[in-house]
């Protein structure tokens, strides 16, 4: 009933999520859903000690009612990729 209710509410976008950012990598991380914001808080302590574990550091949490597309999110730097530049392959001149 509990699965259910939870699918219901994010169906609707109103269940609750935990939003990780992290500064490095840069990357937006998306934790649930759930039915409430107190459970919501109550497991993310979890979610940032892994990504602690994994090296990522600057982070910053967020819990709110977000209906997210993706639940990992790359923030790429505009600058950094030229979308006009031809790839090299190795074996070819």
């Amino acid at each position: 009933m509990k699965e259910f209710l939870t699918n219901l509410l994010n169906l609707v976008g109103q269940a609750w999520w935990v939003k990780i950012s992290t500064e490095s990598p840069k990357c937006i991380y998306y934790f649930g859903p759930f039915i409430s914001e107190q459970e919501a808080k109550d497991s993310h302590s979890g979610y940032i000690e892994d990504l602690g574990y994994e090296g990522a550091q600057g982070i910053s949490i967020e819990i709110g009612r977000f209906k997210p597309n993706d639940l990992t999110v790359y923030e790429e730097e505009s600058d950094s990729v030229n979308p006009n530049q031809i790839p090299a392959f190795s074996g070819q001149t």
